[in-house]
């Protein structure tokens, strides 16, 4: 995964450029469609204009947030424009003006190249996976830090955000809550970062203690056993500066301070949401970045010393079963929050107040438990021979079949806006049928000029494919006399010859394995 930097978008853009001047060599006929007129057409569904609410809402299946930072002049453009405009709604030149500063993040979203493609049916399972949890009653509010015993027990939220920033919460998500033994991870990723690794472990050990995360031991070195006990984070607060690498770490969201728990637990009384926490563990998934303003905030080295830390000693003493049952890094609080990492997908905060009789909150490992379940997060679940988890980072099962014949039904009713719709999203127009016909060959046979016209010149498809009888494009429009999608094609034709065809497949062939490369 690549942050969304200025070289990231140097490098998209420079590809795209290289892919149009290709296309424009091979063949003089028509000029690609941008990125932001594919986008349009994706969304207006054959509408000459469309509704702001429809972007938002569409924007908003991919995962996106309205208020992401990324999005901000896409946002404020469209704001603005809508002043002039009297019935809500964008026509192709002004969808444009308004998303034009942020396309490349936009594509990257409706083509589904996100790290979960498929994100609203994941979503769905989030939510019966909270309320599975929600349904427990066991466990007990911790009463000793008398700001904590406020909470009310039926508290219960969960919040993910993916290293593309992704968002999702369910339940009371915007409740602010301590961190409390959560921030542990964080002071110990900051203060590696600072000074590094040999520097912090002068000072501090790697080893779970064996002991209560409250007793002030120290090792046969005379050191505190870990970062994740009270002792080693004690240490680890006097290395560092907080709260400016916290907002950091939760790209500028929510990140308060309690007074009164101050008097009690020191950094522990740092506050934050479901949300802006989730942001905080997105950060440390997504190898230092944060996700949603693609800063960097912390070092490689820090964030995986930090995710090793929490794999072996973050949950208390279950720290051993949850390695074992949940496989992933992860850190509670008494104040009821989970703090989970999967590495290199997303973060998720759990919270929910009622604690078991080792300190974690019952809702959050039953949340934990059931996700790894049902999905292949697990650290050592096979990605694939595992066949029976669902597996979010791919898109549904049978795509390839389903992609096919999407395709030439499209080709076949006529349906531009659909085939629009594929472009954008990466698909394969030149892909056969079992019979080895192209979407071209059924256009042509059906007479459908729009469509030809669209393949040829937008998609730059092969214009001479030959099906299983050797038959072209040529040969069914000829066949079933459609004479102006013959004069389109005979443009076409008399631009290639067989090494062109050759000679432009493997072209294309090299382009992608490029851009595969490069992104």
């Amino acid at each position: 995964h690549w942050p969304y930097g200025s070289l990231t978008v140097e490098l998209f853009f420079s590809h795209c450029v290289f892919l149009f001047l290709f296309s424009c060599r091979r063949r003089k006929a028509g000029i690609l469609p941008s990125l932001e007129d594919l986008l349009f057409y994706t969304i207006a569904e054959g509408q000459e204009k469309i509704p702001a609410h429809k972007f938002t809402t569409a924007l908003k299946a991919t995962g996106l947030r309205t208020g992401d930072p990324r999005l901000k002049e896409c946002m404020e453009m469209l704001k603005v424009t809508l002043k002039t405009t009297s019935d809500g709604a964008l026509d192709r030149h002004l969808f444009k003006k308004c998303v034009q500063s942020n396309i490349v993040l936009l594509t990257q979203a409706f083509r589904k190249k996100f790290v979960i493609p498929d994100f609203q049916p994941f979503c769905a399972h989030i939510d019966d996976l909270y309320e599975n949890a929600k349904n427990l009653s066991g466990g007990q509010v911790a009463d000793y830090i008398p700001q904590l015993a406020r909470f009310s027990p039926d508290l219960w939220a969960v919040a993910l955000c993916t290293v593309d920033g992704q968002r999702h919460t369910v339940g009371d998500t915007k409740v602010p809550f301590c961190l409390q033994s959560c921030v542990k991870p964080l002071k110990y990723a900051i203060a590696v970062h600072d000074h590094g690794t040999e520097y912090v472990h002068r000072f501090i050990g790697k080893e779970p203690s064996g002991l209560r995360f409250n007793k002030l031991f120290l090792n046969e070195d005379d050191k505190p056993h870990n970062p994740m006990v009270n002792a080693g984070a004690i240490v680890c607060t006097s290395l560092i500066k907080v709260m400016n690498f916290m907002n950091k770490l939760a790209g500028n969201e929510y990140v308060g301070f309690s007074n009164a728990t101050f008097s009690l637990s020191s950094l522990c009384s740092i506050e934050v949401t479901c949300e802006s926490a989730s942001v905080m563990a997105a950060t440390l998934a997504n190898g230092g970045f944060c996700p949603i303003t693609g800063e960097r905030v912390l070092s490689p080295e820090a964030v995986r010393n930090t995710l090793s830390l929490m794999h072996s000693c973050g949950m208390y003493d279950f720290s051993g079963q949850f390695a074992f049952h949940v496989g992933l890094p992860a850190k509670s609080g008494v104040a009821g929050g989970i703090l989970l990492v999967v590495p290199n997908v997303m973060g998720i905060m759990c919270w929910s107040p009622p604690l078991d009789k080792l300190g974690n909150s019952v809702r959050g490992i039953q949340f934990c438990t059931d996700l790894v379940s049902l999905c292949n997060f697990h650290n050592y679940d096979n990605l694939r021979h595992f066949a029976k988890k669902l597996d979010p980072r791919r898109e549904g099962g049978d795509q390839r079949v389903k992609s096919v014949i999407n395709l030439l039904f499209a080709a076949y009713t006529g349906d531009v806006s659909a085939l629009r719709r594929f472009a954008l999203s990466s698909m394969d127009m030149e892909q056969r049928d079992y019979d080895s016909r192209t979407a071209l060959h059924v256009a042509a046979a059906e007479g459908h000029a729009e469509v030809v016209r669209f393949l040829l010149e937008a998609c730059k498809v092969n214009p001479v494919p030959k099906d299983r009888w050797g038959n072209t494009p040529m040969d069914e429009a000829v066949h079933f006399g459609h004479h102006d999608v013959v004069t389109i094609l005979r443009d076409y034709h008399n631009q290639y010859s067989p090494q062109d065809t050759q000679d432009s497949a493997t072209d294309k062939q090299n382009a992608e394995k490029n851009l595969d490369g490069m992104l």
